[in-house]
This record gives C-alpha cells, sequence and structure tokens, in this order.
C-alpha cells in the first residue's frame, strides 16, 4: 500500500530520522492503526523516491523500539502493544484510562460554542422512544384522511414534466414563486391577511420559522416576552439565543396586554404569540387585546411574532381576524405550517415579513438549508391551486368538531366533576385538569403502563405550573380509541389517588 510521508531534503535533519518521526507519528496519533501492515521497504522507497537502504533504517529503529514487529513471509505490522514508556496512568473517579504521549504540543481543552453548552446542560423534553398504544401526546392530524389520490396525481404530474430547475438548487432561497402566490391568496381569504407573494418565506415548519426570527432579531440579553405558559419549541429557541424571556400571564381572553405596559417592558425586542389558539391553554386571543396589542408594539417598536399553527379549526363563535390582518405599521412578522392541516412529513411551512425584512429572511433562509423541497413545493401550489387544501380543512374541521365532542362527552362520563376542560372551542388539542388528590409523575406513569401517553403541561410554564394539569392531543384518534384512552386515564386517576395530598400538591 502507499502512504503519503512529507520528507524535506534540505533539511538537515537526516531522511531515515524525518521518515521514522513521521510514522511514529502516525502510529501515536492512530493514522496508522494497531496490527495494520505498513508498506514493505521496496514499495515505500519508490513511493517516496529515496532509497531502500534509508527505508530499512528507519524500519529497523522503530522495530527495535517496539513499534513495529516484522513476521517472516508475511511483512511488517503496527505492533498492537505499544511501548509502556508512551503511557500514562491517570486516575480519574477511581477509574484508571490510559492516555497516550504523542509528544506533541499540548492544547487547550475542546469546548462548545454557548448554543452548545445550552443544549448540553439544559433539561429537555421527550416523549420517549416507544409510542403507547394510545398517543394523546402528539398534536399530529388525522393521515387517513389526507387526501392522497389527489396529491399523488399532481405528485405524479408534476415529475412526470421532468423540469430539471426543480431538482437543481433554486435561484431564490425564499421559495417556489407559485407557491409563495398560492399562500397569499389563500392568507388573503382565510385569514384577512394581506401580502404580496415577496413577503412570504418558504420554510421547514414553524420551527424553523421560530428559528429564523431568532437569528435575524435576537442578540445575546436581548428582552424577549412569550405567553405564560406558551410553546416550548420558541422557549428554548430564544433560550439558547441568550434572550432574557419575560413570561406574560395568560387568561380566559388571552394574554394581558395590560401586563405589557410594565415600563421594563418598553425596551422588549419581541412578543411570541399564539393567538388564535393560545398553545398550551387554547384559548382565543380577543379582538380589544388584539387592537390594545397592536397600539402597544407600535409605541414601542416591538415585533410581535404570531404563530398561527392551527387557526383554521374553529367551532364556535365569530371569526376573529389574524393580527396580521389587523396590523398596518409592519409590527407582525406571521408564521404558518401545513403540519397540522396536512402532513408534518412535509416540512413546509411559511413566515409572512413586513416588506423591510423581505431580503434579510430571504439570505437567512439560503444559509440555514438553501430551500425547501422543490418537487413538495410545486406540488402543493397546485394541490392549493386546484381547490383541494380548502376542500380538505373544511373536511377536516367537520371530523375533528365531531372528535372534540367524543372527548368532552367521555370526559364528563368518566372522570364528570373531577375533570376541569379547557380550550375545547377551536384547535385540536385541549387542556384538562384534574381535581383528584394524586402524584402527577405517578399518574402518567400508570397511563403509559395502561398504553396511554399524554403531556403535563409544567415544562411550558416559565412561572409555576399548576398541578394535574395535562395536554391532550385528539385528532390523530379514532373514536374508538379516544373512548378507550379516556376511560384508561380514569383507571390511572383511581389508581394514584392520594388521600394524603392536598389538591394543589
Amino acid at each position: 500500500m502507499d502512504f503519503l510521508v512529507v520528507l524535506d531534503s534540505q533539511s538537515n535533519i537526516p531522511l531515515h530520522r524525518q521518515l521514522y518521526d513521521e510514522i511514529r507519528k502516525a502510529i501515536l496519533s492512530g493514522r496508522l492503526a494497531r496490527g495494520q501492515r505498513v508498506p514493505s521497504t521496496r514499495s515505500l522507497s519508490e513511493s517516496l523516491g529515496i532509497s531502500r537502504a534509508t527505508v530499512t533504517l528507519a524500519y529497523e529503529f522503530l522495530l527495535s523500539e517496539g513499534y513495529l514487529q516484522s513476521t517472516t513471509g508475511s511483512g511488517t505490522y503496527v505492533c498492537r502493544q505499544l511501548p509502556e514508556t508512551l503511557m500514562r496512568t491517570d486516575i480519574k473517579d477511581g477509574k484508571k484510562r490510559a492516555t497516550l504521549e504523542t509528544g506533541l504540543p499540548k492544547r487547550s481543552a475542546r469546548r462548545l460554542s454557548k448554543y452548545g453548552m445550552y443544549l448540553k446542560d439544559r433539561p429537555w423534553f421527550a416523549y420517549g422512544e416507544d409510542e403507547p398504544e394510545i398517543q394523546f401526546s402528539f398534536g399530529r392530524p388525522d393521515m387517513d384522511a389526507f387526501p392522497w389520490k389527489a396529491w399523488m396525481q399532481i405528485l405524479g404530474q408534476v415529475v412526470k414534466r421532468q423540469e430539471f430547475s426543480l431538482l437543481d438548487c433554486p435561484s431564490k432561497s425564499a421559495g417556489y414563486f407559485p407557491l409563495r402566490e398560492a399562500i397569499a391568496a389563500h392568507l388573503s381569504k382565510l385569514r384577512a391577511v394581506n401580502c404580496r407573494p415577496e413577503q412570504i418565506i418558504i420554510v421547514n415548519g414553524s420551527q424553523q420559522g421560530i428559528d429564523l426570527v431568532t437569528r435575524v432579531l435576537i442578540d445575546r440579553g436581548d428582552l424577549v416576552g412569550i405567553e405564560d405558559p406558551g410553546y416550548i419549541g420558541a422557549k428554548k429557541a430564544f433560550e439558547v439565543a441568550g434572550a432574557q424571556l419575560v413570561g406574560i400571564p395568560v387568561d380566559e381572553s388571552g394574554v394581558q396586554v395590560e401586563r405589557l405596559k410594565d415600563p421594563a417592558n418598553a425596551s422588549m425586542k419581541l412578543l411570541y404569540l399564539t393567538p388564535s389558539h393560545q398553545f398550551p391553554s387554547g384559548v382565543v386571543l380577543s379582538l380589544p387585546r388584539r387592537l390594545e396589542l397592536l397600539n402597544w408594539a407600535q409605541r414601542t417598536g416591538t415585533y410581535l411574532i404570531e404563530d398561527d399553527y392551527d387557526s383554521e379549526y374553529r367551532y364556535s363563535g365569530r371569526p376573529v381576524p389574524s393580527l396580521a390582518g389587523l396590523d398596518h405599521s409592519e409590527t407582525v412578522i406571521y408564521i404558518g405550517t401545513f403540519s397540522k392541516i396536512l402532513l408534518p412529513a412535509l416540512r413546509l411551512g411559511y413566515l409572512v415579513v413586513p416588506p423591510s425584512l423581505i431580503e434579510v429572511f430571504s439570505r437567512a433562509k439560503f444559509l440555514a438549508d438553501r430551500h425547501s423541497p422543490l418537487l413538495y413545493q410545486e406540488t402543493l401550489a397546485e394541490f392549493i391551486k386546484a381547490g383541494h387544501l380548502e376542500r380538505h380543512i373544511r373536511r377536516m374541521r367537520t371530523l375533528y368538531e365531531h372528535r372534540r365532542k367524543v372527548v368532552i362527552e367521555s370526559l364528563k362520563s368518566e372522570l364528570s366533576e373531577k375533570v376541569e376542560i379547557m380550550g375545547e372551542n377551536a384547535g385540536i388539542s385541549i387542556l384538562i385538569r384534574i381535581n383528584e388528590r394524586m402524584d402527577d409523575e405517578q399518574f402518567l406513569k400508570k397511563a403509559r403502563e395502561l398504553g396511554v401517553g399524554l403531556v403535563r403541561t409544567n415544562h411550558f410554564y416559565l412561572s409555576e405550573a399548576p398541578p394535574h394539569e395535562f395536554l391532550l392531543n385528539y385528532a390523530g384518534l379514532s373514536d374508538e380509541r379516544i373512548l378507550e384512552g379516556i376511560k384508561r386515564l380514569a383507571q390511572a386517576t383511581a389508581a394514584t389517588r392520594r388521600p394524603d395530598l392536598l389538591l394543589s400538591d
């Protein structure tokens, strides 16, 4: 085999010594592994353009010092047991570990960035590897009801056209322009958002939209407001950027705008909101508060980040216009996603940014990943233009409203006065509080033993979370699984009841 070694013919150090040093370093660094065969003296001399005698002399030194060993009729190999003088035993936490002395200059300890340290050291959230039989944890849509036939027909047509530009990197990272046009028309009709296609940036779901907002607008130390309780994905993104988070309490009318008027919040850089279906409480921000919030943001110069993640599903009351639809001062950055209304795996969402931010967000998207999948972008554009998206939303609104009723009736039947239900008038999830003396962690453990997964809301809060509060996502479950799941939750409640505890424990 060939082995690259750099030798300096102009050096005062003899060539055999240079070759010895290079091979020794390669062995100690692992470039030549223990037990690996090394080139013969003839092949290495030919490869390096030096005499065979020079290579033989270097090999003899390495053989005598125990770096190499020669096997008659087989060749020369790196020793599996390197010289003991090159091993140092360090004792740490009662364990021995062998450290190889390479003779190279010592370097300072490697360390992570502040971003990396945050991800490494802070508590994280996980749903577990094994998904339970009945899963109330994930906010997934009903994927069986997805219009697969229409989608596959359009996707097939797109592929058959063999537009090679869709298989290449696009000239603009903001997204496929016909899709941006279709989204602008869709938003104008359903959410009263008056925007130009140029203002829309296609992203890989709402979480990337939040990440881009974070990168473009937030510096370490900036004051950032977030609903309390609020979406943990946004909370983590802002924290890792070094923002100082201010939790704004939520009541039955949404975020308490009055709390924002504290002079300490005058320098707030941005405020993240889920006004159409507050996550996780499910309340809808009232129209008076929306107008009051926009006035406050305009006076203070604060950006409002409107995450409209499942606004399509509203079951009672008059529709309330989006913040972006009411904004006339370039205050609102709107985030939308197709994960809740179509499929999470599409990884397609969008930002609607003020005209002054189009260029900088397009560049940020380019640096993040160049572009979202173009084949799916074109397919989705034609899917929307053909009317499939609007028809699908209407069908799913009817289906989810039915499932919402099944959930509420079942909870009242199984837990009666022990359960308080919130946020049931919109979205694909509800919030419940179980008025029972129990240990929440034991309840979750017992529910999982019974094959049911659900989410405790404590990690959504910046302030102290109320006890016995849980989030139930029901959109992806059939009536039968909803009924069975809530029956098992009632069993878990009874099994973990603690008469010695107070209701607030």
